[in-house]
């Protein structure tokens, strides 16, 4: 279940550095829970051919974290952010992240 959210927190910071197809297999996986069965016969490819996208989608997520690493600072701000007193300052940050 851990490695499910920090997949889909990945998701959410670096979807766009992805192509459409790449979406579209991440999202059938992880969002719309479907089998490397299904999505193989929704995209008319062998179920290790999905299997590979889906493998592909989550090497790049890795890799742009591993050098931007924006999911780890927008965790460390959190973090800063639920130490502040002010709820007026406090709640503009959190709309920065």
């Amino acid at each position: 279940m851990e490695e499910f959210i920090y997949y889909n927190d990945l998701y959410d910071i670096y979807s766009s550095l992805l192509t459409e197809t790449q979406r579209k297999y991440f999202e059938d996986y992880y969002f719309n829970n479907l089998s490397f069965s299904e999505m193989a016969e929704d995209y008319d490819v062998s179920r290790n051919a999905a299997f590979k996208q889906v493998h592909i989608v989550i090497q790049k997520l890795e890799e742009y974290e591993k050098r931007l690493r924006l999911l780890e600072k927008k965790k460390l701000l959190l973090d800063i952010i639920s130490q502040i007193k002010d709820e007026k300052i406090k709640s503009q940050l959190e709309k920065l992240i």
